[in-house]
């Protein structure tokens, strides 16, 4: 299976949204079917084949995340870090700004679905192969 340090080597390639197609092939490619990660503090919880699961370490101290969602302004957000133009803390800190918890991404269905406090989804997006 793999680890938490293979992972975070592909991951250290992404530098914004631009490269997240590329990094989630890597991933694929190593066994990875799905991740859950947290904005609170950026941990992830990884998911291979036989019910396998790894969970990375916190990328930086927790982050408050507002109670109310604004999937409006979070789309804004999303567009731009997408085009390149935030890097992955400054997305973070806009999705706690926003009011997104966590995001989903199942690497069978190719998707991304992004979640508020409450568990309700914001937003599910295809990533391209």
């Amino acid at each position: 299976m793999f680890t938490v340090e293979q992972i975070e080597e592909a991951h250290s390639k992404v530098k914004s949204g631009i490269d997240f197609p590329n990094y989630i092939q890597e991933i694929k490619k190593l066994g990875v079917i799905a991740f859950d990660t947290w904005v609170r503090d950026s941990h992830t919880e990884y998911f291979g084949e036989n019910e396998f699961k790894t969970v990375s370490k916190p990328s930086y101290e927790n982050i408050e995340i507002k109670a109310v969602c604004d999937p409006l302004k979070f789309r804004d957000y999303l567009k731009i870090h997408q085009k390149g133009e935030t890097d992955y803390f400054t997305f973070c800190k806009h999705c706690a700004e926003t009011g997104v918890e966590k995001w989903t991404v199942s690497l069978h269905s190719m998707t991304c679905t992004y979640y508020d406090m409450a568990d309700n989804e914001i937003l599910t997006e295809k990533i391209r192969e």
